[in-house]
């Protein structure tokens, strides 16, 4: 019995067992193909971040380089700002890469080595002398001297990827070997001795961790740190532990330390600038301390690694004596493996931490970030933008942006309060260019720079008033049979009737009329009248063509009114209409980029000077030189308060009905400038152009290098002496003035000797203008140069006939 009973029970016992086994063994299998599996999604992951672009590489943008030549215009002060804005250090000699010494007006910089659009720097020592504004001796370390220097171009903003993530490459062998060091003795030390994954440092950390009570440490790889920062969250679960250890296994066993290290190296977190998170060493450089990561001393390579731990408790602008132990450790740590020497531990951690203030949000100037990024969309996608790492080389001037800046924090609040306005109601914007390329050099779209919001340079389009005048002007003198700068124009009282029915009768500023007024000084005193009559007189499609050849769209409906600055454009508009007369005639489009590179420095895309010649030289000259005029004896002849008279500034003002709009636009031999003051509501400012935008224009160009304007007369072009009749009198008085070769100046019979027309009585009579050629001194008879024939010899002038004449 007892047999018959056990042998049903042994049975049972080894069915189950061969039950558990086959399902131990189905599960198993079935576990280890869901591993397998698993495995490969993990593998095929971490190939493909690895095979394709790791990151999504921010653009960055970059200044101009400032070149250094003998005789060049430049101050000591604007030459230390430049090595400021490149992160040169002032020290001790000698100087190391990326550092100078200054005494007085003597420099002494070691220049790092620097790679441009066009070509490559070499790292050197140079020497240089500045004095009386200028550039007095450049030479090498050995005393040979140099013809030009170019230093870096300083980086002002980037085009960020949607994550908003900051870094800059850096390849594994460009990383400091002291950096290197100290992150693998703080890390990881066995970092070159494991698969990815140290079961040691993962027992050690986990009884450390028993013992506490809590997680201290972490024995992790770098490898693992890198799994983690890559592909999984920062959650602490068991699940993502085998996650990153398995990861980890696998990108040791298809890459090699030192491109696992790379990716380390660039992936890391460490900082936050508000929306912007600073990944990888090269960028935290910069961020923290203002210079490339191989120009860091052992204390700073010390800071950077001891942020690994915790970018954000650690932040050394915020928790500066946490920031200050952490370095210390890493510094102790860096002894140890003998990194540093172990004497000098005590003087290194004695020194500061040397963190730079809170930098820019890396955006670049608002304005002309927002310009650049217009232009590149004609030839790059925003995605392309944002993610392939581009190298933009722009035309900004940091050191005409930064007087543009300053000349707006010293001139507005001014403004405001002789005006009695209430502070902050003005606004502005600014565009100043490079006049034989129209580079754009700065660009100011707010009373706060470096606001990015409404871009009032190229989105604010405001009424231009007498900005217009030279368009009209230049229309006429585009014919010379009937018009020169000495034909008489009519200011008399001037009413027509409009296509509604209305009575329209515009007045001068001044509300006074002048009789018959030379042409060049109804364009230097902005008077309205004649400049209605002469547009109507040379045609209303005329002078919209004239708008188009200068580089702006006229109107659909082109009214009289227009005539006198109802159009409106924005200031960028403004700028390249200004730009073709600057340029003689020629129209060069504004620019704001030289060159695009990859993220490999290799050249994309090169954007070349395109210009066209849409208007005549010597009608242009003839308008230039009486732009000069404005300048010399009209409404902005308050400019030699800032500018001197020997710079020649060729400009006009310009103010719109009720004083909303103040303007001024001019240029010198180098540069133009267009300033725009109103205000957003579009109340009256109690501004004119000459009282308001003029005063800032000239604040910046009084502190800006100017060179003279020289106008270079034409083939076409002659100066000869004219003979005006005086408004209200019955004397001439003498004037040089150019003319259009084959056609003299007018002849007038004033009844009276001429005379030479007294000096400072809003005239020139005398004066010479730049560029002018000797001219006879006689009054040459013959057919006049311009508007109705002249009285018959020997009869006395009638004004009345004249004007009938004038408009025949």
């Amino acid at each position: 019995m007892s047999k018959s009973r056990s042998a049903p029970k042994k049975g049972l016992l080894s069915a189950l067992w061969g039950f558990t086994w086959k399902l131990t063994l189905a599960l198993g299998l079935v576990g280890g193909l869901f591993l397998t599996l698993y495995v490969h999604h993990l593998n095929r992951t971490v190939q493909e971040k690895f095979s394709g672009a790791m990151w999504a590489l921010p653009a960055k943008v970059y200044a101009r380089a400032m070149e250094l030549y003998v005789g060049q215009s430049l101050s000591a002060e604007a030459l230390e700002r430049e090595l400021a804005r490149l992160g040169y250090l002032r020290g001790e000699p000698p100087p190391g890469p990326g550092g100078y010494q200054r005494a007085g007006g003597n420099f002494v910089i070691h220049v790092r080595r620097s790679t441009h659009w066009d070509g490559e720097e070499p790292e050197r020592v140079v020497r240089l002398t500045v004095g009386g504004g200028q550039l007095r001796a450049l030479s090498d370390a050995g005393g040979a001297a140099l013809d030009i220097l170019r230093l870096e171009a300083p980086l002002i903003g980037s085009f960020y990827p949607d994550k908003q993530e900051d870094r800059t490459l850096l390849r594994r062998e460009e990383a400091p070997d002291l950096l290197v060091g100290a992150l693998l003795a703080v890390e990881d030390r066995n970092f070159y001795h494991h698969a990815g994954v140290n079961p040691l440092a993962i027992l050690r950390a986990a009884l450390v961790n028993a013992v506490r009570g809590e997680t201290v440490q972490g024995g992790s790889t770098i490898t693992q740190q890198l799994a983690k920062n890559f592909f999984l969250t920062q959650e602490r679960t068991l699940t993502r532990k085998f996650n990153e250890m398995l990861m980890a296994l696998i990108m040791e066993y298809h890459y090699d330390k030192d491109a696992i290290l790379e990716a380390y190296l660039n992936e890391i977190y460490l900082g936050q600038d508000g929306g912007r998170a600073i990944h990888g060493f090269g960028t935290a450089s910069h961020f923290y301390f203002g210079r490339p990561i191989e120009e860091l001393s052992a204390e700073q390579v010390a800071l950077l690694v001891g942020l690994v731990k915790g970018a954000s408790y650690y932040n050394p602008r915020r928790q500066p004596e946490r920031a200050l132990e952490r370095r210390n450790v890493v510094l102790g740590v860096m002894a140890d493996a003998r990194l540093v020497p172990a004497q000098s531990l005590d003087e290194l951690r004695a020194r500061p931490l040397g963190v730079q203030p809170m930098p820019g949000d890396g955006g670049g100037p608002p304005a002309f970030m927002a310009l650049v990024r217009e232009q590149l969309k004609r030839e790059y996608s925003e995605e392309a933008l944002r993610t392939l790492g581009l190298r933009i080389y722009t035309t900004l001037d940091p050191e005409v942006q930064w007087q543009a800046r300053a000349a707006l924090a010293r001139t507005l609040p001014e403004l405001e309060k002789s005006r009695k306005l209430e502070a902050g109601s003005l606004q502005v914007a600014m565009v100043v260019t490079a006049v034989p390329h129209g580079e754009v050099q700065a660009l100011i779209g707010d009373r706060e720079p470096d606001f990015a919001g409404f871009n009032r340079a190229l989105m604010a389009r405001r009424q231009i008033g007498s900005l217009i005048k030279p368009a009209v002007y230049l229309s006429a003198l585009r014919f010379p049979q009937r018009y020169s700068l000495a034909t008489l124009l009519d200011d008399s009282p001037f009413e027509m009737r409009q296509d509604n029915g209305q009575l329209w009768a515009p007045k001068n500023y001044d509300e006074r009329n002048h009789g018959l007024v030379p042409l060049y000084q109804a364009l230097a005193n902005s008077y309205n009248i004649p400049t209605i009559r002469l547009g109507l007189d040379v045609g209303l499609d005329e002078v919209a063509q004239t708008l188009r050849s200068l580089g702006v769209e006229p109107p659909t409906r082109f009214h009289p009114s227009t005539l006198l600055g109802t159009l409106e454009l924005t200031p960028f508009e403004v700028a390249q209409m200004y730009q073709t007369l600057a340029a003689e005639g020629f129209l060069t489009p504004l620019r704001a980029i030289r060159a695009v590179l990859d993220a490999e420095g290799r050249p994309l895309q090169r954007f070349p000077i395109n210009v066209l010649q849409t208007l005549p030289s010597g009608a242009v000259y003839l308008t230039d030189v009486a732009l000069q005029s404005v300048v010399r004896e009209g409404t902005a002849r308050g400019l030699s308060r800032w500018v001197p008279s020997s710079v020649g500034v060729a400009g006009k003002t310009g103010t719109t009905n009720d004083l909303k709009d103040s303007w001024f636009a001019g240029f010198t031999g180098n540069r133009l400038g267009v300033v725009w003051v109103g205000r957003d509501d579009n109340q009256p400012t109690r501004l004119t152009g000459g009282s308001g935008a003029m005063v800032l224009w000239g604040e910046l160009f009084g502190k800006l290098d100017n060179t003279a304007l020289e106008l270079r007369p034409p083939d076409e072009i002659e100066w000869q002496r004219a003979a005006l009749p005086v408004a209200g009198q019955l004397n001439c008085r003498s004037v040089d003035l150019p003319f259009q070769r084959g056609y003299p100046p007018p002849v007038y019979d004033c009844g009276q000797p001429q005379v030479d027309w007294p000096l400072g009585e809003d005239t020139h009579a005398g004066q010479s203008f730049p560029g002018q050629a000797p001219s006879p001194p006689t009054v040459p008879s013959g057919t006049p140069g311009g508007g109705a024939a002249p009285a018959p010899a020997g009869q006395d002038f009638n004004p009345f006939e004249f004007i009938r004449g004038l408009f025949q």
